[in-house]
């Protein structure tokens, strides 16, 4: 192993990595889908940020009509399988369910979801086909939730549609950046082959920039060979938290650490006996969790704030607390300690510092927005938090450019980058047919253009 804490046997590992919300059997599904009141405007539908029509595709499994609900989810948002597990359903579907409505246990909307779209990925159903080509191509650039949403809908409109994603497999945080217990890369991988057959191609290990380096390509050369573009890159690389012993052995990035959960082989993760991981939002649950989960002995949460400042959403914290997790609230890291390698961290709690032992610091604490590329190679305007610059329909200050997910929004759900990537693939069409078009859940803001009477007066 490459790290320092002893595994735990292989065989527990992989229990403490199972799903965390089981796939539901069709006895189950048959049930809580006739649990539904199918209310009409339905709160749950409003609070879901690609509108899904839940309802709708609870009736259908209700009926034994599984391939029509996926169509329903997958029509609305095209990354709804992976959404289904990691959602934060009980702040959105969920939640409403119980809020607006006289019942008092939601209905588990998240797990119908992926009975439903399980369903067609084990069936290998293609549900949506590429239109008939209309003669322009577009350029996105990553393949993550909002680039992945933008390819879906333009390829059902008929253009021909290149992502380029710098990585080694598309999917974007969806494939390498979820808590394990939640989601497999398998998933989100499931959901590119379903773009992939709609005639998206992928270029992997390609890097967009200025040109000249090795698998680079200019943003120039794609704005001149692609009629739009579709920024779709996310967010940079994690924040630093500049103070000394930054940059000794055992220090990671909470993405980095996740990446290396994702890829199962659970005997050559980086893991200490004593972790200490900075921040404290869903990403940091995520890899305190994950960390405990693969054996640490002592895993802590260090946060400058109070609990209840804490960003992470409070399910979330629970699942801590419930793996063990111990906390210090209101302290701030003052250096991290060690010759070579990570032996300590000297926090700050109100005017008295001391060393706590550790032999890991995992840092979670946000990730840096792209304005240098945004602003000096793509050449569009980016606002005061340093995030792209868009209109209703997406649009940058570029008219050729078209942007969405977490480099417009600054950072939210995959389920709000989809919805991005929808606007974006009307937004990119209205602009190069004229054409004010709507799909599931999404209308442009500006009214259709009133046909051309062929007999006036």
């Amino acid at each position: 192993m490459s790290g320092y804490c002893t595994p735990l046997d292989i065989t527990q590992i992989e229990q403490n990595f199972a799903d965390i919300n089981p796939a539901m059997s069709t006895p189950e599904a048959m049930q809580e889908a006739n649990r539904c009141l199918y209310c009409f405007d339905a709160p749950c539908t409003r609070a879901c940020p690609t509108h899904i029509d839940v309802p709708s595709f609870i009736k259908k499994i209700a009926s034994g009509n599984v391939t029509g609900a996926a169509r329903v989810i997958f029509d609305a948002n095209p990354i709804g399988a992976s959404c289904a597990r990691v959602c934060p359903v009980e702040v959105l579907c969920e939640g409403a369910c119980v809020e607006k409505t006289l019942i008092n246990k939601p209905i588990e909307i998240g797990r119908l979801q992926r009975y439903a779209t399980d369903h067609v990925f084990r069936s290998g159903k293609q549900l949506f086909t590429k239109g008939e080509p209309n003669g322009r191509s577009v350029g996105i650039i990553g393949s993550g939730p909002a680039g992945l949403s933008c390819a879906s809908y333009l390829a059902r409109l008929g253009y021909a549609v290149t992502v380029y994603e710098r990585r080694e497999q598309p999917g974007g945080l969806d494939t390498y950046g979820m808590a394990e217990y939640k989601m497999s890369k398998s998933v989100s991988l499931a959901e590119v082959e379903q773009v992939a057959e709609m005639g998206v191609r992928f270029l992997t290990r390609t890097q967009v920039g200025e040109g000249g380096g090795p698998n680079e390509i200019a943003f120039e050369e794609l704005k001149a060979k692609h009629d739009a573009i579709f920024l779709a890159t996310g967010l940079g690389s994690t924040n630093k938290l500049n103070i000394p012993g930054e940059n000794l052995a055992g220090v990671i990035d909470a993405l980095a650490f996740i990446e290396q959960v994702k890829t199962r082989d659970w005997q050559n993760i980086e893991l200490g006996k004593n972790v200490i991981v900075i921040g404290a939002g869903n990403t940091a649950v995520d890899a305190v969790t994950q960390a405990k989960r693969l054996g640490a002995e002592k895993v802590t949460m260090l946060y400058r704030r109070s609990e209840r400042d804490a960003p992470a959403y409070e399910y979330e914290m629970e699942l801590a607390r419930k793996d063990g997790i111990e906390f210090m609230w209101h302290t701030t890291p003052v250096e991290i300690i060690g010759n070579s390698r990570v032996s300590g961290i000297r926090v700050r709690q109100g005017d008295r510092e001391q060393v706590v032992d550790c032999d890991m610091v995992i840092k979670a604490i946000g990730q840096t927005k792209m304005t240098s590329f945004f602003a000096d190679v793509c050449g569009v305007d980016i606002d005061e938090k340093g995030r792209v610059a868009v209109n209703e329909k997406m649009q940058t200050s570029d008219s050729k450019v078209f942007a969405g997910g977490d480099c417009v929004n600054g950072g939210a759900e995959a389920v709000d980058a989809s919805q991005m990537g929808k606007l974006g693939a009307m937004g990119i069409h209205d602009a190069l047919t004229g054409e004010v078009i709507e799909f599931a859940g999404a209308i442009l803001r500006d009214p259709p253009k009133a046909p051309v009477d062929p007999n006036p007066h």
